[in-house]
């Protein structure tokens, strides 16, 4: 997958705040479907279509053992996201500053 879909993919699997909860759970560890519910007032097939839109993104990995599935965070899924924003803060602190430079000459230029 190219860069530019596949950080299409990061976003949209980040944009919902069901799925970054749920990021946030498996932060601490795997778990399993029924644990990642607990916290949501919602029916298991809408939760099941958040994890599979995280999976699909990559961002996580799940497993069947018996009749439960364990979901897993893949913390390198988030290095493209990772490069793509640090790119974004490197530009924007240069233009933030040549704005200081350019604003801090012409308070100079107005006090001669």
């Amino acid at each position: 997958m190219s860069a530019e879909p596949r950080l299409d993919a990061l976003f949209q699997a980040l944009a919902d705040p069901t799925r970054r909860a749920i990021l946030s759970q498996l932060a601490r560890g795997p778990a399993s479907v029924s644990d990642l519910a607990q916290p949501f007032d919602m029916a298991l097939p809408s939760l099941m279509a958040h994890l599979r839109k995280l999976e699909q993104a990559g961002l996580i990995d799940s497993h069947k053992d018996g009749r439960v599935r364990t979901c897993a965070i893949v913390p390198e899924a988030f290095t493209p996201v990772r490069g793509w924003l640090d790119e974004q803060r490197a530009q924007w602190e240069g233009r933030l500053d040549r704005l200081e430079d350019y604003v801090t000459r012409l308070m100079k230029e107005r006090q001669q």
